[in-house]
């Protein structure tokens, strides 16, 4: 299953966390390089730094093509814009 979840945080994570497991291929959207490291570091996922706000960012993490969307981030901007 191709899975997009907008939001490196801990809710993010925890859900990629379980997902990845389940062989799923994830995508993470965040602006936080940091926290997107760290998730490719010890996940089996892809991740992509940017606005997930932004149409071409979520073009770019393959929006066109996933079966699962999870907004997840801080920002209500992100979470309600994709409905």
């Amino acid at each position: 299953m191709q899975i997009l979840i907008l939001g490196a945080g801990q809710v993010g994570s925890t859900v990629a966390e379980s997902l990845v497991g389940e062989n799923n291929d994830i995508t993470v959207v965040d602006t936080d390089v940091e926290k997107l490291r760290l998730r490719q570091d010890r996940f089996d996922l892809r991740t992509l730094v940017g606005n997930a706000s932004h149409p071409s960012v979520l073009e770019q993490a393959g929006i066109a093509d996933v079966d699962m969307l999870l907004a997840v981030t801080q920002s209500d901007e992100v979470n309600y814009g994709g409905l």
